[in-house]
């Protein structure tokens, strides 16, 4: 099979594959990117194979970074563009369930595709864009089929996280899962205890934002691989009713985040420790607080004033689009109007600052400080007060002859 058109990614890359070869070596565009451009989906990372060793393509490029010596992988330099380049290799055993314990450099293409995770991703092409598919990888796209390469139990007891990677693939291409993998993933999906949770997370996080998440909620659950992922030993049940959430794609991890969530019953105030798990960044682990909150305040009724200022117009839009998993109607662009309407939108907007309290009372600084400009802010924001440095502080004055 050859490529009618040959995007623009794997053209760019074209002169890296000729001067290798022009060594006398082979050298192939492999992997998601050859996959990808039969699926006709945008490319992102070209990735080429080589029969050349490592330091064999140092000698044949002038700039090059070593980010995987050891595992045969050199990234070459040309002009603004950077590839990672990767020696053909066999694997010995997998003592970690994740990492070989040592690799051997080979010559053969097809001992290097061997080696692989899936058949459409142990694809390969030449610089003519002819395909070279040693596993029946393109009848598997075509009937769009997740399948180990060989033997499915071999693969995972490798590395363990190529099941979640398979039901990850389920869910961005809208594939199913052959059977004898999924058979294997059952079997074997203890073993993700030996993965670190970092990469279980990026693998769940895609997951859950692919365009059929459904199709791999389904057999994540199945398998029971969810219990072997932070905080969601025992939640089978939950996580069937979060599958069964309207199959619309989502678009945020943050979105995602706070409907799996919400789905699993968690209170807010455990929200913290749930994604701090999963180690999730501190930004992401406000934008998630913000989301969820504001769902379960939408979920009530419309929104309040005070919340659209405390939440802002990005995690209130967020929200409203979150409507649709619970069959409520969205109120995008009223929402967006009652925002913009808002007197102020932030604290710097406030015709006063602490200073301005502090020196217009005789007192000492403290806490009543920030307590007092939140009072004000409160009040600018609900109209009960004008935005006026003046009467701001004539505001001010009068709560504190009140206590």
């Amino acid at each position: 099979m050859k490529l009618d058109t040959i995007p623009d990614e794997f053209t760019k890359a074209e002169r890296v594959l000729r001067e290798i070869q022009a060594q006398g070596f082979e050298a192939y565009f492999v992997g998601g990117s050859v996959r990808d451009a039969l699926l006709n989906q945008p490319i992102h990372d070209v990735d080429i194979a080589t029969s050349a060793y490592p330091e064999e393509i140092k000698e044949i490029f002038h700039r090059t970074v070593d980010v995987g010596i050891d595992h045969g992988t050199v990234l070459v330099l040309i002009g603004e563009e950077q590839y990672e380049i990767t020696t053909f290799r066999t694997e010995s055993t997998y003592q970690d369930f994740r990492r070989p314990d040592t690799v051997t450099f080979v010559r053969s293409l097809k001992e290097d595709l061997k080696r692989r995770d899936f058949t459409i991703n142990a694809l390969a092409m030449n610089v003519d864009g002819e395909i070279i598919d040693l596993f029946d990888g393109i009848n598997d796209l075509e009937h769009q089929i997740i399948r180990a390469v060989g033997n499915p139990r071999e693969r995972f007891h490798e590395d363990a996280l190529r099941m979640m990677r398979g039901l990850r693939f389920a869910s961005q291409l809208d594939f199913s899962i052959e059977p004898e993998t999924l058979s294997a993933i059952e079997d074997f999906h203890s073993l993700l205890d030996k993965i670190s949770v970092e990469r279980i997370a990026v693998e769940f996080i895609k997951l859950l934002l692919g365009k059929n998440r459904r199709a791999a909620l389904r057999p994540f659950i199945e398998t029971e691989c969810y219990q072997y992922c932070p905080e969601l030993r025992g939640k089978g049940a939950m996580l069937f009713d979060f599958a069964e959430l309207p199959n619309k794609q989502i678009e945020s991890e943050s979105q995602a985040w706070a409907l799996l969530i919400k789905t699993i019953g968690l209170k807010e105030n455990a929200i913290r420790s749930f994604l701090k798990s999963w180690k999730q960044s501190n930004q992401m682990i406000y934008e998630v607080q913000q989301l969820v909150y504001g769902l379960n305040q939408r979920l009530l009724g419309d929104w309040e004033v005070i919340d659209l200022f405390n939440l802002g117009l990005d995690a209130v839009l967020s929200v409203e689009k979150l409507l649709f998993y619970y069959e409520q109607k969205s109120k995008l662009e009223e929402a967006k109007e009652r925002y913009l309407s808002l007197p102020i939108h932030n604290r710097k907007e406030l015709a006063i600052t602490g200073n301005d309290v502090l020196a217009y009372f005789d007192k000492t600084p403290g806490k009543w400080v920030g307590e007092m400009i939140e009072m004000i802010e409160t009040a600018v924001v609900n109209r009960q007060i004008i935005n006026n440095k003046k009467v701001l502080l004539a505001f001010a004055k009068d709560m504190i002859d009140k206590e």
